[in-house]
């Protein structure tokens, strides 16, 4: 692993099954194989970072509370698999409902936070998801997105593609990636 490198995740879609505005705890489903995925990023010593858009909150479908509840249920079924992530990060706005902020994803204020945080070189990170607005803070900040194809990734492969970015089937595809990459031992 290249030293001060982290892997940032996104949530729904990615780790977790997206039925969209996931408000209660026994709604987390992982998805295939991200349990074992997040456990070799633990084994190969990268932070694994959830950030994510959580716009439900802003729009009332959830409160902060039922989010922060899903989040410990994810834990808890990340630990089940021998797997367990840094840290968590959320944006709970949404620009028609609560005006523009820099934590909304494509946005990079989360990612700013828990680089100082765990001492990441932004540079040196990989950004995982199944949108656009999940890994174009790779371009900005200067790391490396890999677009997954579950969740909402199949409609954003062309347009991922077209921005240079790898694209592959689910996160396992995705850590094999960074546990391949030249950078990333």
């Amino acid at each position: 692993m290249t030293a001060g490198a982290g892997v940032f995740l996104d949530r729904d879609g990615t780790l977790i099954e997206d039925p969209g505005y996931v408000a209660h705890p026994e709604a987390v489903r992982l998805l295939p194989g991200s349990g074992a995925a997040v456990a070799r990023l633990n084994r190969a010593g990268f932070p694994a970072i959830v950030v994510t858009n959580q716009s439900g909150i802003a729009r009332g479908r959830l409160t902060e509370a039922d989010y922060r509840a899903t989040e410990s249920r994810l834990d808890a079924l990340l630990a089940a698999e021998g797997a367990r992530l840094s840290a968590h990060y959320f944006c709970p706005h949404h620009p028609e409902l609560t005006g523009r902020c820099e934590c909304r994803k494509p946005g990079t204020l989360l990612y700013r936070e828990a680089a100082a945080r765990f001492g990441l070189t932004l540079a040196a990170c990989w950004w995982v998801g199944d949108r656009l607005r999940d890994v174009e803070p790779a371009g900005t900040l200067g790391g490396r997105g890999i677009l997954v194809l579950t969740g909402s990734g199949q409609g954003e492969a062309a347009g991922a593609e077209t921005a240079g970015l790898t694209v592959v089937a689910d996160l396992t595809a995705a850590v094999d990636e960074i546990l391949r990459h030249p950078a990333a031992r």
